[in-house]
């Protein structure tokens, strides 16, 4: 009987040797590719999110687990893994950070969420990370109990999170009610309202950030007070894609709408209602969801850079 390999976290070797000196780095989800775009578009974004990171002069680092093995930093053969995935019977599973003793116990392969991605990328030392949206309290979630564990990740994960907001499915005053709670602070980039994802402003306000040296010293601040939650850096999605906010929500009641008649919910219901709302706008939620990854990634890269 051969002996059973060895349970951990592999940091390939460029970001091992980046993290060793001067730390720009930009941690990146895999769940976007296994679980949230078609074949080959998935994997095309992946690539292209870790050119940009690059050009911004940062190392990625593209979290997420190859048969039972928890990498931080895959290479090119583990992203065509992944996306293949999203073909379907590729046998590629969603990993929270529930999830992640699971997965590697059977030997799974799986996309990570924000959570566990956060989770792995702080404990690898890691401390900026780039999504597009982040997961939250679902439309009746106070009676449901529909919460993201994005949630309860970022408030024990000393972790910047840049992205468009929480994800704009999402109930998202009571999504920043439980970061309020949970002692996640909320910051915009350039921006007094909460982004909402598709769209740049929300009514919800938050403590804007004028730039990157700002968003520095937010970090160095909470670093030095030695608080264990993360931070939210929210960056308005790109105006030339971003949705009304009518227009919007004119969009996301009828897809909800759709999903109550057809009796969808749990975790059928989020891409349920992302194929609605793809459909509904001509396409134009999925370039825009393509394009606000891809400008989150620099910014997080200019972070990780200026941090350097």
């Amino acid at each position: 009987m051969s002996a059973a390999r060895p349970f951990g976290v592999v940091v390939a070797d460029e970001v091992r040797r980046e993290l060793s000196g001067r730390a720009r780095v930009v941690a990146l989800e895999t769940t976007l590719i296994s679980h949230g775009l078609p074949h080959p578009r998935n994997l095309m974004l992946a690539r292209a999110v870790e050119a940009a990171v690059r050009e911004a002069g940062a190392v990625p680092a593209t979290i997420g687990v190859v048969e039972g093995r928890i990498k931080v930093g895959l290479d090119d053969a583990d992203l065509v893994r992944l996306a293949e995935g999203a073909k379907g019977g590729g046998n590629v599973v969603k990993a929270s950070t529930r999830d992640l003793a699971l997965v590697a116990a059977r030997g799974l392969t799986a996309g990570t969420t924000v959570a566990a991605t956060i989770h792995l990328a702080a404990a690898s030392g890691i401390r900026v990370m780039a999504t597009g949206g982040i997961g939250g309290v679902h439309p009746g979630g106070e009676a449901s109990l529909d919460v993201s564990a994005d949630l309860d990740a970022l408030a024990r994960t000393p972790c910047a999170v840049v992205c468009a907001g929480p994800k704009a499915i999402l109930d998202l005053p009571r999504t920043l009610e439980a970061l309020e709670t949970r002692g996640v602070l909320v910051a915009g980039y350039g921006t007094d309202r909460l982004p909402g994802f598709y769209v740049r402003e929300t009514p919800l306000s938050v403590p804007m950030l004028d730039g990157i040296e700002a968003a520095e010293r937010l970090l160095q601040a909470q670093e030095a007070l030695g608080w264990p939650a993360g931070i939210v850096i929210a960056n308005p999605p790109p105006g030339d894609l971003a949705l009304e906010p009518d227009a919007f929500g004119a969009m996301l009641d009828a897809a909800l709408e759709a999903a109550g008649a057809e009796g969808v919910q749990g975790s059928g219901l989020t891409p349920f209602l992302l194929r609605h709302l793809a459909a509904a706008s001509g396409g134009r939620t999925v370039r825009l969801n393509e394009a606000l990854v891809l400008a989150n990634a620099r910014l997080a890269a200019r972070l990780a850079a200026y941090r350097g």
